[in-house]
């Protein structure tokens, strides 16, 4: 799994992801989470899906024919995407020490607890 630049939109997307994990997210639906443009958020969504952070799935052609609008296409982040995401997140945060927010105390410490 790839490593990605920490850019200050990338971990804006990451924390849209992280609050519910299991969830399934359209891109506009990112864009107001993580309050940025779609010609921000897709670039991301995309070098995140090839670094293998996310997986995305196409809605049923049935489901969108019916709402009358356009297919959405949905993202989720993996297990092993959320992962790294937190790890660096939480680099992130360090570096511009920062307190870690509440997402971050899942993570592992080196004796195998949670920090």
């Amino acid at each position: 799994m790839a490593m990605l630049r920490m850019t200050l939109q990338t971990q804006l997307v990451l924390r849209a992801l992280l609050e519910d994990p299991a969830k399934q997210r359209y891109g506009l639906e990112l864009c107001e989470l993580a309050e940025l443009p779609s010609g921000t958020i897709y670039p991301i969504l995309a070098r995140l899906e090839q670094a293998g952070w996310v997986d995305s799935v196409w809605e049923d052609p049935a489901v969108h024919e019916e709402a009358g609008r356009p297919r959405r296409r949905f993202y989720r982040i993996t297990r092993d995407g959320a992962q790294h995401a937190r790890e660096a997140l939480a680099r992130a945060y360090r570096s511009r020490k920062q307190p870690l927010p509440g997402w971050a105390a899942a993570l592992p410490t080196a004796d195998g607890g949670a920090s």
